[in-house]
């Protein structure tokens, strides 16, 4: 199944719901990254949250940052996502693995760690980027962002992530939504959608099910009479290349890349995002230099 989110409004908008089945993405992140199945779902969930969140945005050009960093072994987890919904990330330390937790689920939580921030950066091409953050609440990603939302935009919202591992270590199923409720919702309905929440079971089993993004917003949300506004494809996407790695040589210094002559007469740079190697020559480190002086 390919990846793909849907948007959807309730017939009195008051109810907007975005459902990603994102399997094929994550996928590519763990062969990237070579994660563990704890990291697997820990990146999983936040490059998913960052496409469910990327779809939101109007421009062109707008992009959206998502960091996790908090006190547990991975220490930072970073997404970015276009409105296009092209995502990339990474994670600081892939290889934590912790144990199973005693519900038989990965302990995303203990490897993000429950002391923290959640960091949102939104580039509309402004000036200055609007960031806005919130402190985490137990590391699993989705109460986090759900805590971000009311903390930090009061947008009430509600967000579940699941990302499900195989037996031999690949990404099974993988996927979630974000339900948000707007200012004009009467009081029933709002209490109805928050017992449809609480019934909810995991978001990845549905998708392991076979269940698509408009399968799953019918199984869920029949009583809302929702329709699909927006379908998006979501892929995992880098627009790393070497002009970029030259400004970020640039960015050291002309003393920086002397000495890097000095020592090695080369330079490897490695993308964070795609792992992809970026290999400068000795020729070409002293044709950057010459460049800084005109």
């Amino acid at each position: 199944m390919k990846d793909y989110i849907i948007r959807a409004l309730d017939e009195d908008k008051c109810i907007r719901v975005f459902i990603a089945s994102t399997t094929n993405l994550v996928e590519k992140a763990r062969k990237i990254h070579n994660t563990t199945p704890t990291t697997t779902a820990a990146l999983g969930r936040v490059l998913t949250s960052a496409s469910l969140m990327g779809i939101m945005l109007k421009g062109d050009n707008d992009k959206l940052t998502l960091q996790f960093r908090g006190n547990g072994p991975v220490r930072s987890i970073l997404a970015v996502a276009n409105n296009n919904v092209n995502v990339k990330g990474y994670i600081s330390d892939p290889n934590v693995d912790l144990p199973i937790r005693n519900d038989g689920k990965l302990d995303v939580g203990g490897a993000v760690g429950n002391n923290g921030k959640v960091i949102v950066i939104r580039d509309y091409g402004l000036k200055e980027p609007y960031v806005g953050q919130s402190n985490l609440v137990n590391g699993e990603i989705g109460e986090d962002l759900t805590q971000y939302f009311a903390a930090s935009e009061q947008q009430p919202s509600a967000v579940s992530l699941g990302v499900l591992i195989d037996k031999d270590l690949s990404v099974k199923a993988s996927g979630g939504f974000i339900v948000q409720v707007l200012p004009n919702i009467p009081e029933d309905k709002l209490t109805k959608l928050e017992k449809t929440i609480s019934e909810i079971s995991s978001i990845s089993k549905y998708i392991d099910d076979g269940y698509k993004p408009e399968d799953i917003l019918k199984e869920i949300f029949s009583d809302f009479n929702m329709k699909v506004t927006d379908t998006q494809k979501v892929d995992f996407s880098c627009d790393c290349n070497k002009e970029r790695m030259k400004e970020a040589l640039i960015s050291l210094g002309e003393k920086e890349i002397k000495e890097i002559i000095q020592e090695d007469e080369k330079a490897e740079l490695v993308c964070h995002f795609c792992n992809t190697k970026y290999n400068f020559k000795k020729d070409e480190l002293q044709e950057l230099i010459e460049n800084m002086k005109e």
